[in-house]
């Protein structure tokens, strides 16, 4: 179809950016759901490709994958418009959370609200799941891959990258079919070079700021998150421990207690799972400075953080078709495709477990947690249980399920 309309672009992905709970496994089913499956907007190829590319970035995946969709339908403007719309309604639900719980404490509503919210994730994840599975593993091979990738991280704990580039040296050494002839390589001394000088200026320029006026505090908190964003490989799950021993025991920005309230949040709420980083600058800024601080430090946070995915998408976007033309290439592409399908897997295991069980068993003798059978939480498995019925059975669509379910999950937690 014809390249939709600026206005289309906002509804579709502002509605993505309203219902993305639930992490990356999520966030990536709601937009294979709504760009590939209702508005077709990308091909169920090209949706695949962009998430293998993205998944290879450092970064958030997801957001990532929905600036390089409106990358494709609108050029730069259409990065931009998807990229923003997908961050800021979190951005802001983060901001009215931290300031809530820095003012007084935590918010038991809210957190009942998102417990029936979680429960549909768990749904919505699994059904989506399904179908990219299918779409995607077509050959004994790719189901070896993605099994192969959801075994290194669920029982041995193998860094993601290393799983991923693993998958992409299989797929390229194995291919031996004959190079075809392929388009001119792009003009990297034109559009690269351009596109890497913008985008990395915009992003530093504050920080060079911020250091010559002597802000220490916003300095640090630019330089530590600037530097989260080059080394987050396959999203923030990667580098929640790091994140957590900086932050808690390195700078002492905020306590332990804290950072878990922080990590919850973030999970349940819009928007990529990295937006912890916002809560956590905000926490910081609140106890330096009250909310004046925790204002600059949220903002300074979000610029750092997002600017780079602007960047790495703006600069990586126009080879994936160059690439895709390579039956070299292309086969790396696909065999990180298959490999990215048990990511998810794991993803949606991991989510799950800590959505249904309070307690998980310690010293299991595997990387992933196991949860403890005698912990099963009862309205968690009812809310998934009502969750299954309406996505499933009645077929809601996500709006209607996600605020049923959040309904749900404040009547439970009350009565």
């Amino acid at each position: 179809m014809s390249a939709p309309s600026f206005q289309e672009m906002f509804r579709v992905f502002g509605r993505i950016g309203l219902l993305s709970f639930g992490g990356p496994a999520a966030q990536i089913s709601l937009m294979h759901r709504e760009l590939v499956t209702e508005q077709r907007w990308l091909s169920e190829p090209d949706f695949l490709r962009a998430l293998s590319l993205c998944m290879l970035l450092p970064g958030p995946e997801a957001m990532q994958l929905a600036t390089y969709a409106g990358w494709r339908l609108h050029g730069t403007r259409g990065g931009l418009i998807a990229g923003l719309l997908f961050v800021l309604p979190g951005a802001l639900v983060v901001l009215a959370l931290a300031l809530g719980y820095a003012v007084y404490g935590q918010v038991p509503l809210v957190q009942a609200a998102f417990a029936g919210i979680k429960a549909a994730v768990i749904v919505i994840v699994l059904q989506a799941l399904c179908r990219v599975a299918g779409k995607s593993l077509k050959t004994p091979t790719a189901w070896i891959l993605a099994l192969a990738a959801f075994s290194g991280l669920f029982l041995f704990g193998i860094p993601f990258p290393l799983l991923v580039i693993g998958a992409g040296l299989w797929g390229f050494l194995t291919t031996r079919t004959k190079e075809a002839p392929v388009p001119p390589a792009l003009p990297l001394h034109h559009n690269s070079l351009r596109t890497f000088v913008i985008w990395a200026g915009l992003w530093l320029a504050p920080v060079l700021v911020l250091a010559a006026t002597g802000q220490t505090f916003l300095t640090d908190i630019a330089l530590f998150f600037s530097k989260l964003a080059v080394v987050t490989f396959g999203g923030a799950y990667a580098v929640l421990t790091w994140i957590t021993q900086t932050v808690v025991t390195d700078f002492g920005w905020i306590t332990p207690d804290q950072m878990i309230d922080a990590l919850g949040l973030a999970e349940t709420t819009p928007g990529p799972l990295i937006l912890v980083t916002e809560f956590v600058a905000l926490l910081a800024g609140y106890a330096q400075g009250g909310v004046p601080l925790a204002l600059a430090a949220g903002a300074v946070t979000l610029w750092v953080t997002f600017v780079p995915c602007f960047l790495w998408i703006f600069l990586a976007g126009p080879w994936l078709d160059a690439i895709s033309a390579r039956p070299r290439l292309s086969a790396t592409l696909e065999a990180v495709t298959a490999a990215v399908v048990g990511v998810i897997l794991n993803l949606a295991v991991w989510f799950a477990i800590h959505v249904l069980f309070t307690r998980t068993l310690p010293d299991t003798g595997i990387a992933a947690p196991l949860p403890d059978p005698g912990s099963a939480d009862f309205q968690a498995f009812l809310l998934t249980g009502l969750a299954a019925v309406l996505i499933t059975g009645l077929n809601w669509g996500i709006l209607k399920v996600l605020t049923a379910m959040a309904l749900a999950g404040l009547l439970i937690s009350l009565f």
